[in-house]
Formats: structure tokens, C-alpha cells, sequence
């Protein structure tokens, strides 16, 4: 119950009161000269008038009823509960004191009554005093309560409008006729509290029924502004298109009119940049979502993937850095922040800051920075968004650059809000004549606030140490300067000041505005779904996709390639690795120690005692043959067989896993590329680690005695044959490719000619040759080098291919004949040997373990943003996924938009409905009556 519905009510039932009293008693005073005021009076009406057996003088005196609260007290409490616990409890304790004054008056009264039964002369003079005194105590009884309770101060106003209005009437006369006045206020005051407690019975009724239905209209308003910003938000991700989007509120000002300090105190917090210089260059998009159940405050960047952020000053430093990220060169740019903000103290709001307008460029700004400012801000005031117009009270509207601008795109001011900030720097009058003006007068209309904090609260530094909610601290601020101004800002004043009411503005406002947009956005969306239908069904065939389901395809599809590689790929194709490696080692271990070598200069070779040539005619019992053939096979023995084998397998399976993920989905994902080589690489290094060591503890007898049996023997002797073809296929396409280098083969053979003839003696060189001789250059005799070098390697390869073909090599005894087919064997034994181990101990592991290690990164390891940015790699699906998304997310929106609407209808018949009952209620209603 409100204090101006009750002064409203009672005042006119105070009059009513005050004149039926008197006139009641005076109704007897026509019989006989002097009425009831004269003793013979009542003795003549007893004589003139017959009373029926049993009765009295006094039975047709109207009686007098003790003023009652108990039918009135359960509704008061009901009332007064939204007044507090202690304002209530003191009402219902000072009402509580008058009915009990009332009923000790009653008593007294009906006792006076009793005690003049006997005297019909004193009939009436008794019965007028007594209730004269028995109205007298109820008002003493009233004063005292008055003076020992502590009542609300609507209440206190009331009581002394009533009792100004009383002591003009008759409190301040005297004479014979200030008795029956005075009385008579006495009897209004009771009169009008025994009206409002019984005629309000009906009327709390009829208030509780109203409270309800607001408070429910409110909650429905509540509920369809965040389903609209929820879908606004939906829209914002749906993008490419300046129709699919829904209202929001744009503020605008310029610098220093109170634009962030008005933001700051809507939401609570200190939280936006600030600084003397320009320091807001972009737009930021503010949503504000209210969450009653939470109990944090956090704030969000969508873009960033920031995560919830409760402490504001990070906001403040992060909103700043990211607008001081804009070069000094461009100012500003229309590139906006997203920052939502969860609060059960902030609205269901979306709100747009935007720079400040400048009047002055400063010499480290840009020429054109007015214009860019002016040019951002009109791109956002269009329609349909609400503009938010801060103007500061110190300045006359006329020179409000937020109002001009404004005007150019709502010259009817038809979806603009005023506000004027730092309403405290000016006079009062003055304050309430700028929330009143006409001139330039807006449909919406204006709303004065004070949004400075206390320096208790906040201070004036780039960044607010504290983390505390202002906002209470700025309604105390504001409660104070207005109430302290009644009568230009009070009820009766018609004026809207306080961020309280602001916020229920622009939650109204932005509610109606989204709402008269749901139409055509409705249709823009139904247009762009049938655009991306059409696309996702001719050139998708309506094959659903997801990033999720994308990966999952691609994984499986590489695992199966996998599996069919390791299918293909064991123990035999191991040993044929091994194999090709040791003959290479065989190779390079005959060259060094049985075959010609590279020379550098083309001095005079020095004589070798044992040429190779002589060696199927040499003395088996010559040592020299013998130390050659034991330190090769030495050599070999000791090469470190289980780190080169294990090397090499390792890096087989390294350059196949390499070319299943160039033959996969993979090959246009470089991030899945590296994390399936990285997984391969630290699985295989793993293992060798050990692998290695353990091989090399296996091949350890082969280093120390090797016996070759006559199998082993006449194997290594038809694998070595294939080698050395296989060697001399090789220096032949060498030479080959030298004289196609040189120029022709018979320019290489002058060349190789000469090389021989200096060598043997035949032609002295002068020099080392370095810078040419013969009539060749330096060039050309390397070159030439390189060909006799070959030249010789062939011959040798010949004849000892010769010699592993021939009856002397046919057996195992004669192996310092045939060192060849020897070391063959011994390489023969430590592959098979390796391959057999690898194949148990690295093959077997790392085919286990890296189909899991794959599951393991790019299956669960993977947050969502990296697997959206992994499906994004390729553009091909990067368009299916955008055509998919786009859909799904316009059919979400179109079904959260029929929702919406339907609730927006049942609001509106609710609406109706409540309308039709309280004119009905209103037709029905007769006034307040005392019975």
C-alpha cells in the first residue's frame, strides 16, 4: 500500500466524517426551543411520545459502536510486509494502541449511558458529553501513540496534512461554537480511520490482485528481453548480413558528458577505460545477462576465449589494451569488442558504447578524426537501435552534440532517450526544466541522473583498485539529492530521475523496440534459411557435417591405411632393409680395404706391394691377406648393429607413416600432420632407446669367432654376385652421366688420357694442377679424376665379379681368396639376427601403441576449438561446415523466434484480459462509504 493511495482515500472520508457528526446530533434539536441542550427537553419528548413495553427513553438513541481493527489488522500485515519488518511492525503497533483506547471510550460511554437511565432531563446533555469525552480520549489515546511510535515518513506527511486540514477548519476558533468543532475534528479523525479500516478491506483485495498482475507482467517482460538478446546474440554469430539482426541501445556523447559513468553505474561496476586522453577507439558491444540464481559477477569475451573473468579491473585493463592496440595514425575503427557480462544485478540489456564526439582535433590525432568519429556513430544510431543521448546538465541542449546527432536520424525523436548526467551542478529548478523540456522535446522522453561515485567508493585513477559493486553506493548518493528537492523532483513533479528508473527505461524500451522487429527479422531469416538450403542441398547433397564427425571420418581412414601398411610390412620386409644397409657396409669396407680409392692430385701413385689383381694366385698363408679380411669383419661386427638397424626400421616406418598422412585427409591439415608425426616420432624414439642397447646384447657372439657353414657359404656367394652387378650398374651410370657433364665422351677420354700420362710418369707437371694444365682447366680435370676413378672401380668390379663366379670361390676354405662372399655371410647372420628381434620388440609396440597414441591427440586430447580450427584447415570443408552451421543455426533461430512470438501473444491477450477485468472492477466500483 502506498502513502499517496492512502492519503488519497482517507482525506476525503476525514471531511465526510467531520460533517455527518454534527449534523446527526442537531436532527434532535428541533424538538422544542433548545433541542436536546435544554433539561426540559427530554422531559417534553417523554410526554409527547408513547414507548413500547419494556423500553426506555434511550432506546431509539443511536448507540455507539467501539472503533474495531481486528477485521482490518490481516490485511494491513499483508500490506505493510513490503514496508520492512520495522516500519510495518510500528503501524500495526501504533493502530493496535488506538483500538484499544477506542474500546476503553466505548466502555466509559455505554457506562455513562447506564448511569443516566434514571433522568430523562439529563438524557441528551449527558449523552453529548459522554461522547464528546469518549471521542476526546480516543483522540488523546491517538496523540500518545502518535508521539511513542516511529511511523514511515509517507505516514508522518499524511497525519500532518490531515491535522493541518483539521485545525483550518475549526482547530483555531473560539467562542461558543469551538466545543462542537473541536469535537467535531475529533469525531473525523475517528470517523476517517474507522472508513479506511473497513472500506479498505475491499480495496487491499482489489491492490493485492494489481501487485500480482504487475509483478507478472514484469517477470513476462523480463523473460521475453533476454530471449530477444539471446537470439540478438545468436544473430551476431550468424553474421553476413545486416537484416539479421535485432534492436540494441546505442549510447552516444560527447566526451566528458558522463557516457561510461552512466554505463558503469547500470552495471554495477567500474569496469570501463578511461584516461585523459582518447581512450575508447572502438565500439564496444555490451550484452548484460541477468542471472538471478548465480551469486558471481564475471565477465566474458567471446572473441578472446578468455574464460570467466570476475575480477573488473582485468575487464578494465583488458578492454583498455585492446583499444589502445588501434594506431595512434587511425584513432578509432569500427571493428567492435564483445564483452557480456553475467550479473544478478545488472537488466536483460544490449547496450553499444561508442567514442566519444570531439569538438577540437589535438595535434597527435589525425585531421579527420571528427568526421570518423561522427561517421562510426551514424552507422550505429540507424534504425532500428535506440539511441541513448547523454548530454551533462551544465550544458544547454541546444549545444548537445549527442542531441544533433540524433536528430539528423530520428528527427521525430521517436526511438531516442535523453539523459542528463551531473544533475547535481546545477540548481534544481534549472535540472527540472531540462527533464521537462519541450523544445526539444522526445517521445521517449528524459531521465536525470548522478551517476558520481563517492571517492569512498571509487576514485578517479585509470583503474579502480577495489572490486565492489557500486551501485548501491550511487542510488544513496542519488536518494539524496533528490528526495532533498521534493517539489522539482518529487512524485507530484512528473520527472524521471535515478538510474533505477533508468534501467526499467531502457529495459521497456529495448523490449518493445526488439518486439516491433521480431516481424520483419523473421522474414529476413526465413529468406537467408531458404538460401542456405537451396546451397546445402545442390551442392552438398544435404550430407550433414560437423567439425567432430569430420575428424572422427578422417581418423578412421587413416587407421585403416595404417592397418593395411603394418599387414604389409614385417619381418621379411625388415630383413630386406637390414640386408640392402649391411651390403652397402660390405660395400664401402672392400672399397677401403681391396679396391682402388678417390686421389686428389694427379702425382705419381706410390707402388703397392700385393695388388688385388694378384690376390686368386696369393699364398693363403700370406698375413697380410689374413689382417685384411679379420679387421674387415671386424669392423663389421663392431659397426654398432643394433643402433644402425634399429635407425633404419625406425626410419622406414617414419617415411611411410609420412606418406600414408600425404595419401589421407590429413595431407591439407598441417596441424594434424604435425601431431601424427610428433605422436610417430616420440613413440619410435622411445623404443629405440632401448631396442637398441638390447639388439646390441644379442649380435655380442658375432663379434668375437664367426663359423659360416657351406648353406651360409653358397647363399652369401649368390647374394654378393648380385651385389656386385648391382655396384657396377652403378659406376657405369656414374661414368655414364660424366660424360654427358664434360661434354662428350671423347673430350672426357683426352681428359682422362692426359691424367693417365701424368700419373705414369709420361708428362712432368709443373704444379699441383689446381689452376689447369694440359690445356684444360681445373674444372675439367676434376671431372677428369672423377671418370678414371670410375674407370678403374669398374675393372675391379669386374674381375672381382670374376673371381666370386669362378671354382676357387666355390668353397668355404678359400675365404682370404674371397672376402667378398665372407662378409656377405657374416652380414647375412647379424640381419638375421636383428630382424628377427626387431620385429618382436619394435614392430609389434609401436603398431599397438600408435593407433592409441593417435586416439589419444587427436581424438579426446582435443578441445573443441581445435577441432573446429583442425576442420577449418581445409577450405573445401571449411565452406561445408559454414553452409551447415549457418543452417542449423537459422532454424534454431526461427524456432526461437516462433516461440518468442507465441509468448509475446500470450503476454498480449494476458494483457487484454487484465484491462477488460479492471474496467470492469472500475464499473462495478461505488466509492468508499463508512457503512
Amino acid at each position: 500500500m502506498s502513502g499517496r493511495l492512502i492519503s488519497a482515500r482517507l482525506a476525503p472520508l476525514a471531511r465526510r466524517a467531520a460533517l455527518n457528526t454534527p449534523r446527526r446530533l442537531t436532527q434532535y434539536s428541533t424538538t422544542g426551543a433548545g433541542g436536546l441542550l435544554r433539561s426540559d427537553a427530554g422531559l417534553r419528548l417523554l410526554k409527547q411520545r408513547p414507548w413500547p413495553l419494556g423500553s426506555y427513553a434511550l432506546h431509539n438513541i443511536p448507540a455507539v459502536r467501539s472503533i474495531s481493527f481486528v477485521r482490518v489488522l490481516p490485511k494491513l500485515v499483508t500490506k505493510f510486509a513490503s514496508l520492512g519488518a520495522v516500519a510495518g511492525g510500528a503501524v500495526i503497533a501504533g493502530l493496535s494502541y488506538v483500538q484499544y483506547q477506542a474500546g476503553q471510550a466505548g466502555n466509559y460511554v455505554v457506562d455513562i449511558f447506564h448511569r443516566t437511565s434514571d433522568k430523562a432531563s439529563t438524557i441528551a446533555g449527558n449523552l453529548y458529553g459522554g461522547a464528546s469525552e469518549a471521542l476526546e480520549q480516543t483522540r488523546r489515546g491517538w496523540e500518545n501513540t502518535k508521539e511513542r511510535v516511529e511511523f514511515p515518513e509517507w505516514l508522518q506527511r499524511l497525519i500532518r496534512a490531515d491535522e493541518a486540514a483539521g485545525g483550518g477548519n475549526g482547530g483555531g476558533s473560539s467562542g461558543p461554537q469551538g466545543e462542537p468543532k473541536q469535537s467535531g475534528a475529533g469525531a473525523a479523525g475517528a470517523g476517517a480511520t474507522t472508513a479506511a479500516a473497513f472500506g479498505y478491506v475491499n480495496k487491499d483485495e482489489e491492490d493485492s490482485q494489481s501487485s500480482e498482475e504487475r509483478i507478472a507482467r514484469d517477470e513476462q517482460m523480463m523473460m521475453l528481453t533476454k530471449k530477444m538478446i539471446e537470439i540478438r546474440s545468436l544473430l551476431q554469430t550468424v553474421g553476413q548480413s545486416d537484416t539479421l539482426t535485432l534492436p540494441s541501445i546505442v549510447v552516444i556523447g560527447s566526451q566528458s558528458s558522463g557516457k561510461s559513468s552512466v554505463l558503469e553505474a547500470i552495471v554495477g561496476h567500474e569496469f570501463l577505460p578511461k584516461g585523459s586522453n582518447m581512450v575508447t577507439r572502438r565500439p564496444i558491444e555490451l550484452t548484460l545477462v541477468n542471472t538471478p540464481e548465480a551469486h558471481a559477477e564475471y565477465g566474458e569475451f567471446p572473441a578472446l576465449g578468455l574464460g570467466k573473468i570476475t575480477d573488473f579491473s582485468q575487464i578494465q585493463r583488458t578492454l583498455t589494451d585492446l583499444n589502445l592496440a588501434v594506431p595512434a595514425a587511425e584513432c578509432v575503427t569500427d571493428d567492435p569488442i564483445q564483452l557480456r557480462i553475467y550479473s544478478p544485478n545488472v537488466p536483460d540489456l544490449s547496450l553499444i558504447d561508442l567514442p566519444g564526439y570531439i569538438q577540437v582535433t589535438g595535434r597527435d590525432q589525425p585531421a579527420e578524426l571528427k568526421e570518423k568519429i561522427a561517421e562510426l556513430c551514424e552507422r550505429y544510431i540507424k534504425p532500428p537501435n535506440v539511441i541513448l543521448a547523454i548530454s551533462a546538465a551544465d550544458v544547454d541542449l541546444a549545444n548537445s552534440t549527442a542531441l544533433r546527432a540524433s536528430r539528423k536520424v530520428d528527427p521525430r525523436g521517436e526511438r531516442t532517450i535523453g539523459v542528463i548526467t551531473k544533475m547535481d551542478l546545477v540548481d534544481p529548478e534549472r535540472g527540472a526544466s531540462l527533464l521537462n523540456d519541450k523544445k526539444y522535446a522526445l517521445r521517449l522522453g528524459y531521465v536525470g541522473v548522478v551517476c558520481r561515485v563517492p571517492q569512498a567508493i571509487g576514485t578517479g585513477k585509470l583503474f579502480n583498485r577495489g572490486n565492489g559493486n557500486i551501485a548501491n553506493a550511487i542510488a544513496k548518493n542519488e536518494n539524496a539529492y533528490f528526495s532533498s528537492h521534493p517539489v522539482e523532483f518529487g512524485p507530484e513533479s512528473e520527472t524521471d530521475v535515478g538510474t533505477k528508473n533508468l534501467r526499467k527505461k531502457l529495459m521497456h524500451v529495448l523490449e518493445q523496440t526488439m518486439a516491433a522487429s521480431l516481424k520483419t527479422t523473421s522474414e529476413a531469416i526465413q529468406r537467408e534459411l531458404a538460401e542456405a538450403t537451396y546451397e546445402f542441398k545442390v551442392q552438398y547433397n544435404d550430407r550433414p557435417l560437423s567439425a567432430e564427425s569430420y575428424l572422427a571420418e578422417s581418423l578412421d581412414a587413416f587407421k585403416h591405411s595404417f592397418k593395411g601398411f603394418t599387414e604389409h610390412f614385417g619381418r621379411a620386409e625388415v630383413r630386406e632393409l637390414l640386408k640392402h644397409e649391411l651390403d652397402q657396409q660390405v660395400l664401402n669396407l672392400l672399397a677401403q680395404r681391396y679396391w682402388n680409392r678417390p686421389f686428389e692430385d694427379l702425382s705419381q701413385p706410390l707402388h703397392e706391394p700385393n695388388p688385388l689383381s694378384e690376390l686368386p694366385k696369393a699364398d693363403p698363408e700370406n698375413t697380410i691377406w689374413q689382417v685384411k679380411l679379420d679387421s674387415s669383419s671386424a669392423s663389421l661386427t663392431k659397426l654398432g648393429i643394433g643402433r644402425l638397424a634399429t635407425s633404419v626400421v625406425a626410419s622406414a616406418l617414419q617415411a611411410h607413416i609420412d606418406r600414408l598422412i600425404s595419401t589421407s585427409r590429413f595431407a591439407a591439415h598441417p596441424f594434424a600432420r604435425q601431431t601424427i608425426t610428433e605422436a610417430s616420432t616420440s613413440i619410435l624414439r622411445d623404443l629405440s632407446y632401448d631396442i637398441s642397447d638390447e639388439l646390441e646384447i644379442c649380435i655380442k657372439p658375432y663379434k668375437y669367432r664367426i663359423e659360416v657353414d657351406d648353406n651360409e657359404w653358397a647363399k652369401g656367394r649368390e647374394n654378393v654376385a648380385n651385389v656386385l652387378k648391382e655396384e657396377l650398374k652403378v659406376c657405369e651410370a656414374a661414368a655414364k652421366n660424366l660424360e654427358t657433364q664434360v661434354g662428350g665422351r671423347k673430350k672426357i677420354k683426352d681428359v682422362m688420357g692426359f691424367i693417365d700420362r701424368v700419373r705414369s710418369g709420361q708428362v712432368v707437371l709443373e704444379g699441383n694442377g689446381q689452376g689447369g694444365a694440359g690445356g684444360f682447366s681445373s674444372a675439367l680435370l676434376h671431372k677428369g679424376r672423377e671418370a678414371v676413378f670410375l674407370r678403374d672401380r669398374v675393372d675391379v668390379l669386374k674381375m672381382r665379379l670374376l673371381a666370386v663366379k669362378s671354382k676357387q670361390c666355390a668353397n668355404r676354405k678359400n675365404k682370404y681368396h674371397c672376402p667378398e662372399i665372407f662378409l656377405d655371410a657374416v652380414a647375412d647372420k647379424l640381419t638375421t639376427t636383428a630382424d628377427l628381434f626387431l620385429d618382436a620388440e619394435l614392430l609389434s609396440k609401436f603398431y599397438y601403441v600408435f593407433p592409441r597414441e593417435l586416439d589419444a591427440r587427436l581424438g579426446r586430447g582435443l578441445s573443441q576449438t581445435e577441432v573446429e580450427r583442425f576442420a577449418r584447415e581445409d577450405p573445401k570443408i571449411r565452406r561445408h561446415l559454414d553452409v551447415v552451421r549457418r543452417k542449423d543455426l537459422l532454424e534454431h533461430v526461427l524456432k526461437e523466434m516462433e516461440a518468442l512470438r507465441q509468448l509475446e501473444a500470450r503476454e498480449k491477450r494476458y494483457s487484454s484480459r487484465s484491462t477488460q477485468t479492471a474496467a470492469a472492477d472500475k464499473g462495478r466500483s461505488r466509492g468508499w462509504s463508512l457503512f
